[in-house]
């Protein structure tokens, strides 16, 4: 087999030529060849969370690698693009290319914007591709965010478009209005005397985006805010274990108030 020489080809024409090798139907790999568009999805959300926690840990060397995965990930979709004559590499990085372009008139033109200015265009333009999307006339504010993205981002993906119409809470007085009465009414449903879980449910669901909303009121990703509560959650109840356990007891035989008492040790350590 011929191996490509590093200094004689650049880095991504080589990661392309081991695409097509791995792709390459009579010598590639049987797993590369079996996948499909649908069946690698889950492997480039794997990917993109582990470029996240990669990141989170400050780690560069890791992050290094992590991009290096994902951006396999964008290769392989463009080869299985380029295999149904739809797009190739090439298309994929101009396509990008053309439209970072179109969105940021005030560097690659002579237009001369504030920031303001800036997100209102970036938000115009980006409705602009929404409705040439929707050639039939029948377009949405909220067309084109992903059903698959995690319900967080979602949420917050959501609240984000409909405030660039103004449909918005002016400041988070209200945001923090809103949570109290959803706290109220999810303690209704909890002491209604024959309890509606789907109701229930509906009103927790509630809360949940309601407090969605203050986290990106506050300029704050809710899913990036709830990685790190649990991080810092778990890094704590791995000490009451430790310490529990180093006692002499097992978790089991702790009582609350014990466990408890540890935990607020460690939090103030």
């Amino acid at each position: 087999m011929t191996i490509i020489n590093d200094q004689n080809y650049p880095h991504l024409d080589k990661l392309l030529w081991v695409m097509d090798k791995l792709r390459d139907p009579q010598t590639g790999c049987p797993w590369d060849l079996k996948q499909s568009f649908q069946t690698i999805v889950p492997y480039t959300l794997e990917e993109a969370y582990e470029v996240a926690d990669a990141i989170e840990k400050g780690s560069m060397e890791e992050i290094k690698e992590e991009l290096g995965d994902l951006l396999f990930q964008v290769v392989f979709y463009a080869r299985l693009g380029k295999e149904q004559n739809q797009f190739d590499f090439e298309a994929v990085a101009a396509a990008v290319a053309d439209k970072l372009i179109r969105r940021h008139p005030h560097v690659f033109g002579d237009r001369v914007l504030t920031e303001t200015e800036v997100k209102a265009n970036w938000e115009a333009e980006k409705a602009r591709e929404r409705a040439q999307k929707h050639r039939d006339g029948e377009s949405s504010v909220l067309d084109n965010i992903p059903p698959v993205l995690p319900a967080l981002s979602r949420a917050a993906k959501i609240q984000k478009r409909c405030a660039t119409v103004g449909f918005d809470w002016p400041d988070t007085d209200g945001v923090f209005a809103k949570i109290q009465e959803e706290i109220l009414e999810v303690q209704e449903e909890l002491q209604r005397p024959q309890r509606d879980e789907q109701a229930l449910e509906e009103e927790l669901g509630d809360l949940l985006f309601a407090t969605v909303n203050l986290a990106r009121k506050l300029k704050k990703d809710p899913e990036t805010l709830l990685r790190k509560a649990n991080s810092k959650f778990e890094k704590r109840f791995r000490q009451v274990e430790m310490q529990i356990c180093a006692s002499g007891m097992s978790l089991e035989e702790a009582s609350l108030e014990q466990m408890e008492r540890v935990w607020q040790q460690i939090k103030h350590a």
